[in-house]
């Protein structure tokens, strides 16, 4: 487990972390501010596991926090800090951490731990906004990783839409199943809302859109399609629109990013096709909704599929890869196998040529 004391508001370190220094199983974590700072304070680093975080400011040092904690795998921070303190370290943790991290609090009473600062009308400010600042500034200045933004384009998709597969490359995040260049979000993974923001906003600098207006399917794995300007439904894994300004996106790694576009009645598409999706028809699920919904012609419909795993490294247990075999023989190479191949990217290939759609 790992303890964070937050020293930042004016109150005597030694009584807040005398009992903690002496455990000498716990990661300590010293959130130092300007005080503590200059007093002479060389018993801060008396335990065996203790860390102090004294950057320029509280964004960094609480990143240096989760860098440290990712790195030593763990995932439950207990927090002594001031009602003041939490407050503010709550909009940290929003933008920081993820649900993968449990955070407890262990508030001082104003008649113990807490000294009071003497700031007045400060403690009643709302420091939402202006950490949210810090964070972002902070994250913006971060070195990007595994090279510069790339982006691949598809020599299908009309030059009236813009588009692209956005590669691993140029992004902050450092998590190494996730680096660098990680678009979603999601509360099992150690990727804050703060890092694949900066992900994004990168990106649309890079391919010359607005980040605002992004939006990215809810996976489920299955073959739901959300049109926009309907009603959202909670999870989807497609959105189709005709709506000029904006920007449509789907997830890919093993699973197939797929785009999708009409450029006679000004339709686009995104989908997300993981094997199931595929099993599912979410491709063809696009398709029809852009043909229901807006009156494209099956015909008119451009299809381009991104990076994702090759047949050469994806297996199924056999009885889900026996499946693919309805779609065609070609998908499941080996099937007497117990852990056949299974070529998705084909499977979707031949789903799509039954309804014409390329």
């Amino acid at each position: 487990m790992a303890v964070l004391v937050d020293l930042r508001l004016g109150c005597s370190p030694e009584r807040t972390c005398a009992d903690l220094l002496e455990d000498a199983d716990l990661q300590v974590f010293l959130l130092c501010g300007d005080r503590v700072r200059d007093q002479p304070h060389t018993w801060l680093t008396s335990g065996r596991h203790t860390h102090v975080l004294d950057c320029s400011s509280t964004s960094e040092s609480l990143y240096q926090l989760k860098q440290t904690v990712d790195r030593l795998d763990l995932s439950v921070i207990r927090v002594v800090t001031s009602p003041r303190g939490r407050e503010e370290l709550s909009h940290y943790q929003r933008l920081l951490f993820t649900n993968v991290y449990t955070f407890d609090y262990a508030v001082t009473p104003q008649e113990g731990l807490e000294c009071p600062s003497g700031t007045g009308s400060a403690h009643t400010d709302s420091p939402g906004q202006k950490i949210e600042a810090e964070v972002s500034a902070f994250v913006q200045q971060l070195p990007g990783l595994k090279g510069d933004v790339r982006v691949l384009k598809s020599t299908l998709i009309p030059d009236c839409f813009g588009h692209g597969f956005s590669t691993r490359t140029g992004g902050v995040s450092y998590i190494p199943t996730l680096s660098s260049m990680n678009l979603f979000c999601s509360s099992r993974r150690r990727d804050p809302v703060a890092v694949v923001t900066e992900n994004r906003r990168r990106l649309a600098v890079h391919a010359g859109f607005h980040p605002l207006p992004l939006r990215m399917v809810k996976v489920n794995h299955a073959s739901d399609v959300w049109v926009l300007g309907k009603a959202e439904p909670e999870s989807y894994d497609a959105l189709v629109t005709d709506q000029r300004g904006v920007v449509l996106a789907a997830p890919g790694a093993d699973c197939m990013p797929i785009l999708f576009s009409d450029p006679v009645k000004k339709v686009i598409g995104a989908a997300h096709a993981g094997w199931k999706g595929t099993l599912m028809g979410v491709a063809m699920a696009t398709v029809n909704a852009m043909v229901t919904e807006f009156g494209s012609r099956v015909s008119d419909i451009v299809v381009a599929v991104g990076p994702s795993v090759g047949v050469c490294c994806f297996t199924l247990d056999r009885e889900q890869a026996l499946d693919f075999r309805h779609i065609h023989t070609d998908c499941v190479p080996d099937p007497e196998s117990a852990k056949p191949h299974v070529d998705i990217r084909l499977a979707n290939r031949y789903e799509k040529q039954k309804r014409s759609a390329f």
